[in-house]
């Protein structure tokens, strides 16, 4: 356990890295792109191009250091009208949920950027970018998922292991 938490530990603090890294850019092309515009009167529609498809690098490799966080989308009304073992019973549940889905999402991830690595198609865009690139974020996001969910999966069986110890 304490080999998969400080890996999740470090795959967090890459996933923020890499967050925060593109929306500075995300942000600096923009900018770039509207003083561009207003100096020249044309600008390069790259830059506008370019922030849409760094979403799925932002959106995906974060999923599972926000679900570790608990700022992942959640049912928080549930947790004031159960008792605190139920509680615990519900978390070890969302959290195998969601290791599970992982697993099935990475499957799919990958099956999706093959498909499109093997086609060889490019984005439609001012700049040459494969869109295989776009779907490898999502097998990406989904392997990590995976990796926080196993973490927060076996620390819900240990919590609730120790409620009944407690119990006793």
């Amino acid at each position: 356990m304490i080999i998969l938490t400080r890996l999740n530990d470090l795959l967090a603090k890459v996933s923020y890295l890499i967050g925060i890294l593109i929306v500075a850019i995300m942000v600096m092309a923009l900018s770039l792109s509207a003083i561009t515009r207003y100096v020249s009167g044309t600008g390069y529609d790259w830059l506008i191009e370019l922030p849409p498809v760094l979403v799925c690098w932002l959106v995906f490799p974060l999923l599972g250091p926000l679900l570790r966080e608990g700022n992942h989308i959640q049912v928080d009304f549930l947790a004031s009208i159960t008792s605190d073992k139920q509680s615990k019973f519900l978390k070890l549940l969302m959290n195998l949920t969601a290791l599970v889905a992982s697993f099935v999402f990475f499957k799919a991830g990958m099956e999706a950027t093959f498909l499109y690595f093997n086609l060889g198609q490019m984005m439609e865009l001012e700049i040459d970018i494969p869109i295989w690139w776009m779907y490898l974020s999502f097998p990406v996001g989904f392997i990590i998922l995976a990796s926080f969910s196993l973490e927060l999966t076996i620390q819900a069986i240990y919590d609730l292991k120790q409620e009944k110890t407690k119990g006793v």
